[in-house]
C-alpha cells in the first residue's frame, strides 16, 4: 500500500465534503411559497404553496402588515399537506387595506425549518397599491330603500372612455360587470358618471370600478329602509255618556268660643269667691 501524500489527502477531503453535501441535499426538504409582486386594494392576492414535506406536516399561513421597523400579524391559517402534494392555495382578502408593504409567510416548527433545503422560499413581500382615491362619489354613501342605489361620481383622467361597474350585495352580484359612459371634464380630464341600479332590499352594496388602464377600486354604499311614522292613538270619548263630576263634601265648621279657657276659669273663681263672701255676713 503506497502512502498518501498531501495532495491525494486534500482530493479524498474534497470528495468526502462533496459526498456530505450531496447526502445532505438530498436528505432535505423543499418548500416554495409564491405571491405577486403587487396587486391593487380590493383584488384578492392569490399565492400558492409548493412542498415535498411528508404528508401530515403542518405549517402557518401567516398575513402580516409590514413597515420599516415592525410587522403586524392579520391573519393566520392552519395548513397541513396531504398524500397528494398538490399546490395549496390562499386567497387574502384586500378590501379596505392601505396601501404600502405587506409579508406572508409559511411558518414552519423550529424542526421542520431546520430541514429545509437551502433553494426553499418560505415569505414573499408583496405590495397593495390603492387608487381607491382615483374615484369622487358625489351621491350619498347612505341611501334609503326608496331611492337607492344611486351610483354618481368621477374618476381621474377617465375622460370619456366609460367605466365598467359591477354592484355586490348581501345575495351576490345584483348588476354587471358592465360599461357605462362618462362625459369628460374638460377642466381637469375626468370622466363623470351616473347610474341607478334598483335594490330590494337593506345592506352593504359593494360597487367595484374598472376602466380602459384597469381596475381603480371598491366604493361600499349603504342601504337602510325608510323609517317608518310613527302614529299616536288619540283616546276617544263616547258622546253620549257626560263626564262625571265629584262634588266635594264640605267638612263641618269648628265653632271656636270667643274666651279662651283662662278667662273662663278666671271667671268662675271670682264668682265663687264672691258667694262665699255673701254667706259670711249673712
Amino acid at each position: 500500500m503506497f502512502p498518501l501524500d498531501a495532495l491525494d489527502m486534500k482530493k479524498i477531503i474534497l470528495i468526502a465534503l462533496c459526498l456530505l453535501y450531496i447526502v445532505g441535499a438530498a436528505s432535505a426538504y423543499q418548500l416554495y411559497l409564491r405571491c405577486p409582486e403587487s396587486v391593487q386594494v380590493g383584488l384578492p392576492l392569490n399565492c400558492s404553496v409548493d412542498s415535498n414535506f411528508p404528508a401530515g406536516t403542518i405549517f402557518y399561513f401567516v398575513f402580516y402588515q409590514s413597515s420599516s421597523y415592525t410587522t403586524t400579524p392579520l391573519s393566520r391559517q392552519t395548513v397541513t399537506i396531504q398524500e397528494n402534494h398538490d399546490t395549496i392555495y390562499r386567497v387574502i382578502d384586500t378590501k379596505g387595506l392601505p396601501g404600502g408593504q405587506y409579508k406572508v409567510e409559511a411558518l414552519l416548527s423550529r424542526a421542520e425549518e431546520e430541514k429545509l433545503s437551502s433553494d426553499s422560499m418560505t415569505w414573499q413581500l408583496p405590495k397593495l397599491i390603492d387608487r381607491s382615491g382615483d374615484i369622487t362619489i358625489t351621491s350619498p354613501m347612505s341611501q334609503t330603500l326608496k331611492e337607492a342605489l344611486r351610483i354618481e361620481g368621477s374618476i381621474t383622467k377617465a375622460g370619456n372612455e366609460g367605466v365598467e361597474i359591477e354592484v355586490r350585495g348581501p345575495d351576490g352580484v345584483i348588476f354587471g360587470p358592465q360599461w357605462i359612459d362618462t362625459i369628460l371634464h374638460i377642466q381637469d380630464g375626468v370622466g363623470e358618471f351616473t347610474k341607478l341600479v334598483t335594490v330590494t332590499q337593506p345592506g352593504e352594496y359593494d360597487v367595484t370600478f374598472r376602466y380602459a388602464k384597469g381596475y381603480v377600486g371598491v366604493k361600499t354604499f349603504k342601504v337602510v329602509a325608510a323609517a317608518t311614522p310613527v302614529q299616536t292613538a288619540v283616546p276617544t270619548t263616547a258622546a253620549t255618556t257626560p263626564p262625571s263630576t265629584t262634588v266635594p263634601t264640605s267638612s263641618p265648621t269648628t265653632t271656636q268660643s270667643p274666651l279662651s279657657p283662662i278667662t273662663i276659669v278666671a271667671a268662675l273663681s271670682i264668682i265663687g269667691l264672691i258667694s262665699v263672701i255673701i254667706y259670711k255676713h249673712r
